[in-house]
């Protein structure tokens, strides 16, 4: 999960599976890409196994972001999640960068909505470059909630907004991350809850730089069967998220996913993108958390 573009903590209040058209199955079946758009250079030297992690921003507010970027970049830590523009830069002082940035739209007003796609293509068209120039590789983006609206319907405007931004994002080298949250729990009503429905958007737009954020909790929550749903779609897959469940907690023996095979099976699938985590510490110190969830995520 990621935070809304509107403020620090506050993105989670917004989240049936696809329908059975036509349209859906024809894109679900296009073929497999043939390049990773989560492959990209680090200006660091990771030291934590075969995984490159990062952390995100709003878990740690309690800390100034150089506070964080400093324990962050003492654990060996190769970036920062979801931070906005006027942060992007802080990280390198660091030997780090920006994961990702925090996009534009909204959890549950996003690309879904044709009626917002002149807006959204807007904003994106003014961040991609400015991103790129930057150094920021990935920005997250959102479906948007149903409203009413078929999964069929959502899943074809979907990728009518997200073709509008993807020669720019292939001109500056940006992938744009689509993330997959739970309508159960966090998200009630979120369109992009299941990971078949995100795999179509992603192919039904055809670019290497349109990807998923695969968010672990989330998926866990709507789906479980993690490692295997992992296995099967890792092409479509840019980034990850961490985060306990149930509670979005700790990713320790306190909740039910095995993260450290979680965490085994993305290195062994030559994952390149970052492993983020975006769990709420409820330690007294939360960066003991960190320290426990990055240890866990070494392999």
């Amino acid at each position: 999960m990621s935070r809304d573009v509107t403020g620090p903590v506050s993105r989670r209040a917004a989240l049936q599976k696809i329908g059975s058209t036509a349209v859906a199955t024809a894109v679900l079946g296009s073929a497999l890409p043939t390049t990773n758009a989560s492959a990209s250079p680090t200006p660091r030297s990771a030291k934590h196994g075969r995984l490159r992690q990062s952390v995100s921003r709003w878990c740690y507010s309690k800390f100034s972001l150089d506070e964080l970027c400093r324990a962050a970049a003492g654990m060996e830590l190769e970036a920062i999640d979801l931070l906005d523009e006027a942060d992007w830069k802080t990280p390198e002082k660091y030997r780090m960068v920006c994961g990702m940035a925090n996009g534009f739209g909204t959890i549950p007003k996003g690309f879904n909505r044709p009626d917002l796609h002149d807006q959204l293509v807007a904003a994106g068209s003014a961040m991609i470059p400015k991103a790129a120039a930057a150094g920021v590789e990935k920005i997250v983006c959102f479906s948007g909630n149903r409203g009413g609206m078929s999964d069929g319907e959502g899943l074809l405007n979907t990728i009518t907004g997200l073709k509008r931004l993807a020669p720019l994002a292939e001109q500056h080298k940006v992938t744009l991350c689509l993330e997959l949250l739970n309508s159960k729990v966090d998200h009630k009503d979120y369109q992009a809850d299941h990971t078949e429905w995100g795999v179509a958007v992603v192919k039904g737009v055809d670019s290497p730089h349109v990807r998923l954020l695969y968010d672990i909790y989330h998926m866990q929550i709507m789906e479980g069967n993690v490692v295997a749903t992992i296995k099967a779609n890792m092409p479509w897959i840019a980034h990850f998220h961490t985060g306990g469940v149930p509670g979005r907690n700790e990713i320790d023996d306190s909740q039910e996913l095995n993260y450290r095979l979680v965490a085994q099976t993305i290195a062994d699938l030559r994952f390149t993108g970052f492993v983020a985590h975006e769990f709420v510490p409820k330690a007294a110190n939360p960066l003991d958390s960190l320290r426990n969830a990055v240890e866990i995520c070494t392999v």
